[in-house]
């Protein structure tokens, strides 16, 4: 049976993060690093790290500073934008990886944002391939209709007037994401409003930054996703002007579903449909 083991491990940013290792019992044949999405703590990906682990991979998962294990004290004392989680967070996360791996293969599956930063972490050419699920670029007027009434609420009024009176964005108790650093609702606000979304809002750095990626990238999306529309997902993975990308776009339907959404891969009903069948494959 396969159990995991938290670590707390220091973020080189004068931060610790939570960190949970799930290891075969058997030989290693792969590592995967899961980086999760804007507000999902790690806990949420432990079935299918799980499940992978029964499979010989060597699965670590881990919640972002402020963010799930990894919050300590309060929010709004805390200083960081999601440059930092991927410059910190993530760069530690995957050296710790990288050398756990032992010389085998390593995949990053990134959920949404974990998919969106991967220009910005140091060491990423040592990834072996890239699966991105669910991911996008969250310009507002191209997220999924349905959305783009929420958003434009959160990103004109309520963000705005709430981060400074509150320190922090408070979204658990308004509904809205969850909590967030002020620097990081901030950010991501910016790049959501931007045509270009990080590209656009940030400049050449980052522009360049995504160009330099040549690691193979696979985007697995779906078509009932509620937050990222087709547009979202082929305007992100545009800026990845130098890596060789598969897309495989999903219908629910096409899998024997009837809903998967922004938010289903990772749960355990989908366990023979999506994880069996459809990226399985991918880690050969």
């Amino acid at each position: 049976m396969i159990s995991s083991t938290e670590t707390r491990i220091d973020n080189g940013n004068g931060h610790f993060i939570s960190a949970n290792w799930f290891r075969p019992e058997g030989e290693v044949q792969a590592a995967v690093l899961i980086v999760p999405a804007m507000g999902v703590p790690q806990r949420y990906y432990a079935p299918f790290a799980t499940w992978l682990a029964e499979r010989g991979y060597l699965v670590a998962t881990f919640d972002y500073v402020g963010m799930g294990q990894s919050r300590n004290g309060h929010l709004r004392d805390l200083n960081v934008d999601i440059l930092d989680w991927a410059r910190h967070d993530c760069s530690t996360m995957l050296s710790l990886v990288v050398n756990a791996a032992g010389g085998k293969p390593l995949y990053w599956i990134g959920h949404s944002l974990g998919g969106q930063i991967l220009p910005f972490v140091e060491g990423a050419e040592r990834i072996s391939k890239v699966l991105t699920i669910a991911t996008g670029s969250g310009y507002w007027r191209e997220n999924t209709a349905e959305l783009r009434r929420r958003v434009w609420l959160l990103w004109f009024l309520v963000a705005p007037l709430v981060t400074p009176l509150a320190g922090y964005f408070p979204g658990k108790r308004l509904g809205m994401v969850g909590d967030l650093p002020k620097g990081v609702i901030n950010q991501w606000r910016r790049w959501c409003l931007d045509p270009e979304y990080a590209v656009g809002a940030e400049g050449a750095d980052v522009r360049d930054a995504y160009s330099a990626v040549r690691t193979p990238i696979t985007s697995i999306s779906f078509t009932d996703d509620e937050m990222m529309s087709g547009r979202n997902t082929e305007s992100l993975h545009s800026f990845y002007r130098q890596a060789e990308k598969r897309f495989k776009r999903i219908a629910p339907a096409d899998v024997g579903e009837k809903n998967i959404g922004h938010f289903g891969f990772f749960k355990p009903q989908y366990e023979q449909s999506l994880w069996h069948d459809v990226l399985l494959p991918e880690l050969a």
